[in-house]
């Protein structure tokens, strides 16, 4: 990281100014447990969704509930959520409704997730670490809409706010993506590899946010296990 990609990266840590930058190879660092700070990811949505599908890689020790993914609007809280109530269970929510797809729980390692909707079938897509999980259905015919606020370490229970402190997130969170669209198995696969990846309204290679607390930009530690 050269001086100015630094101070930018301090001085949106302690001011909550926002920042756009390529954060490949690094993490947002959520020091506290339980924590109060959060990032407010920025995205250009001109229209409501129909298909998405929201990617992310988190590395945690946390084994009470915590949000990973929250995109609410001033109608639905729960618009879209990817949240683990304990180690072996991640929720996937689309209008405030959800669906429970159980794991094994976790070595102390990254978990790379995806997860997918399209409204035509309501289909849900879960895969965890480049591998699908059998597909649920889900809110078939609905309409995720476009004004919306975004945070990653916390969920969101109002629009931009009333967090329970208990279910904010502990840890590093890394990768993050959402789409359009629902990705192709090949894409999911390549989302967890790190290969090259379709535009989306959300890229971590050029990611527009704002740290709001104890959330620090750092290089990842360590390369997630390749399968």
């Amino acid at each position: 990281m050269g001086h100015l990609q630094l101070w930018l990266a301090v001085l949106a840590g302690f001011t909550g100014i926002a920042a756009q930058e390529d954060l490949y190879r690094k993490v947002f660092v959520f020091r506290k447990d339980p924590s109060d700070a959060y990032v407010v990811l920025r995205a250009r949505l001109e229209q409501p969704l129909h298909n998405f599908t929201v990617c992310l890689r988190s590395y945690t020790d946390l084994s009470r509930p915590h949000s990973l993914f929250s995109y609410a609007t001033k109608v639905q809280d729960n618009e879209i959520l990817l949240f683990k109530p304990k180690p072996e269970e991640y929720r996937f929510y689309v209008g405030g409704k959800f669906v429970t797809f159980r794991v094994p729980e976790g070595r102390g390692d990254w978990e790379h997730v995806c997860a997918s909707w399209e409204s035509a079938t309501g289909i849900a897509e879960f895969w965890l670490n480049g591998k699908p999980w059998p597909r649920k259905g889900l809110q078939r015919g609905y309409t995720v809409g476009a004004t919306a606020a975004i945070l990653l370490g916390q969920e969101q229970d109002s629009f931009g706010g009333g967090f329970d402190f208990y279910n904010s997130f502990s840890g590093e969170l890394t990768d993050v993506y959402l789409w359009d669209v629902t990705l192709s198995p090949d894409k999911m696969r390549a989302a967890f590899l790190s290969l090259r990846l379709p535009p989306a309204l959300l890229a971590w290679n050029s990611l527009s946010y704002e740290v709001k607390g104890d959330v620090v930009v750092k290089p990842r530690l360590r390369e997630a296990l390749r399968a």
